[in-house]
């Protein structure tokens, strides 16, 4: 089908670069950009489900303080092998 379009200057400038970017005539770059414009959007899948289960955890027990307890069981393993060599 041939028809007229009216492109703004800055979308030509757009064009006329990747043409030559690519190698490729202006009527391929913008049948190109208007096949993918166009193209039916492929809607999500189902959600993200995520299922909750019980924690092993006990109640009053900081999970976000696991770094400060691997630090003071490293330092008491410093101080135990601190004391073997000594």
């Amino acid at each position: 089908m041939r028809t007229t379009l009216t492109i703004d200057d800055d979308v030509t400038e757009l064009i006329e670069a990747a043409s030559r970017r690519q190698h490729v005539s202006r009527k391929q770059i913008i049948n190109d950009a208007l096949r993918r414009a166009l193209k039916p959007q492929v809607t999500p899948g189902e959600p993200y489900r995520l299922t909750p289960h019980e924690s092993a955890l006990r109640p009053g027990f900081d999970p976000s303080r696991l770094n400060q307890l691997a630090d003071e069981m490293e330092d008491e393993a410093i101080v135990e092998n601190s004391r073997r060599t000594s």
